[in-house]
């Protein structure tokens, strides 16, 4: 598994490539940032090992482990700036942006759950949206376009970060503690990582579902008794 990420994993620049990666997933969902999270976290439960000299000229082995806090704090900071950074643009998005939603059913969807969620208190939909395919893209362009309070959004985006970063370190190195450092160890996390996108996208369909059915039911037309 190590032998896969190279040198990148026993490096410094693990960190920057992490926090590059979810920065820019908010824009590009496809970006395997938690994949690349958990494979950070694995390299960090088995340890890499490096070649180095002591002070008397003597090789010594030298074992180079990412540490799993600054890990988490690069990917919950870089969740939470990818939030603002994509709050702020679709904020000044103007009317543009305002077509583009309208035209998107998911989107004006997603957007007018978010504004009833945040103006309830209800920002625990921010969370849920994070695990969530594209949730996070929808719900940080959806505040920003309507206008919600950045007091109202940036709180729940930053528990929504760590509550990710946290989840996806600890797959991770859990996995690889109780699994290996292996294939297998890799493939169940990330497969644990995805059934929880999947089941945070069945959270947020649900309220959607019950009130498309309320709605559908306060259309329905009341039958007048009839007296004979």
């Amino acid at each position: 598994m190590l032998e896969s990420v190279g040198a990148l994993t026993g490096s410094p620049w693990i960190y920057a490539a992490v926090a590059l990666s979810v920065l820019l997933d908010v824009f590009l969902p496809v970006l395997p940032s938690g994949v690349l999270v958990i494979t950070a976290a694995t390299a960090a439960a088995a340890g890499t090992t490096s070649v180095a000299a002591d002070a008397a000229g003597a090789a010594r082995q030298v074992t180079e482990v990412p540490s799993l806090l600054v890990l988490t704090l690069c990917a919950a900071s870089a969740s939470v700036l990818g939030d603002l950074v994509a709050y702020r643009l679709a904020w000044r998005g103007g009317a543009r942006l305002d077509r583009a939603i309208a035209r998107s059913r998911r989107l004006t969807s997603a957007q007018e759950r978010l504004g009833a969620a945040l103006s309830r208190g209800g920002g625990v939909l921010v969370v849920i949206a994070r695990f969530a395919p594209a949730g996070r893209s929808v719900v940080s362009l959806g505040a920003g376009a309507s206008h919600r309070k950045a007091t109202e959004f940036l709180p729940w985006s930053a528990v929504a970060g760590v509550a990710w970063a946290g989840y996806s370190v600890g797959l991770g190195y859990f996995g690889a503690q109780w699994l290996g450092a292996s294939w297998l160890g890799t493939a169940i996390s990330v497969l644990a990582l995805f059934v929880a996108g999947a089941f945070a996208a069945l959270l947020i369909r649900r309220p959607a579902s019950a009130a498309a059915a309320a709605a559908a039911a306060t259309a329905a037309p009341v039958p007048v008794p009839t007296t004979s």
